[in-house]
């Protein structure tokens, strides 16, 4: 059996023994590791998916005004000096991008609570050289299908889909996550312990590798 069917055969399996529940829950993968020395193989990764999961709330520390995400201008930044403040901003927003100029500035303004978050704007994934709308909108398309993963712990759990996509939909997205994962792990396949796929409150599917 090829790898897209034992994937498929894990969803199908999760299908048929799920209850129904009243929210779309979310699928994620689970990859636990062997020979995995966290302290010096700690990685971090943004990986796109062929098939987005949300529509994800951003904010941008832009220049100009957008009509595509709620904007921060430079000189709006006063209004966030109390720390309850930014911390209300942080949680208001999944992710947040930045005209590469104002850096400096969010990164003073912001950085502290930011940092912490995980939601510092990202050269990889966030910063701007043009505000130029169909630059942000092309972001934004892609910030919607991509994951981030902080690898700090020999147990890898990310969110590869919605119970409401179709089963060959989390399968691509499942196999595109499982293989970046794969690659940047120094022993690939043989740092690998077992392979699961669970929905939000369902138990585990083992997946054959």
């Amino acid at each position: 059996m090829g790898e897209e069917e034992n994937f498929l055969k894990a969803i199908e399996k999760l299908r048929k023994v799920e209850k129904e529940r009243n929210f779309d829950q979310t699928v994620d993968l689970i990859i636990n590791l062997k020979e995995f020395d966290v302290r010096r193989y700690s990685f971090s990764l943004f990986i796109q998916l062929p098939y987005k999961i949300k529509d994800k709330k951003i904010a941008g520390f832009l220049e100009q005004d957008s009509k595509l995400v709620t904007t921060i201008k430079k000189e709006e930044f006063v209004k966030f000096k109390e720390k309850k403040d930014v911390k209300k901003l942080i949680r208001g927003y999944d992710f947040f991008i930045a005209n590469a100029k104002l850096m400096p500035a969010i990164a003073t303004s912001f950085g502290r609570a930011l940092g912490p978050a995980g939601k510092m704007p990202n050269p990889q994934l966030g910063v701007l050289q043009s505000e130029d709308e169909k630059i942000i909108k092309v972001l934004i398309e892609k910030i919607n299908s991509t994951v981030r993963l902080k690898v700090k712990e020999p147990s890898i759990k990310i969110a590869i889909g919605k119970e409401s996509l179709k089963n060959d939909e989390i399968v691509k997205n499942a196999i595109t996550a499982y293989h970046k994962i794969l690659e940047t792990l120094p022993k690939q396949k043989d740092n690998l312990r077992n392979v699961k796929i669970k929905f939000t409150m369902g138990k585990p599917a083992t997946i054959e590798i």
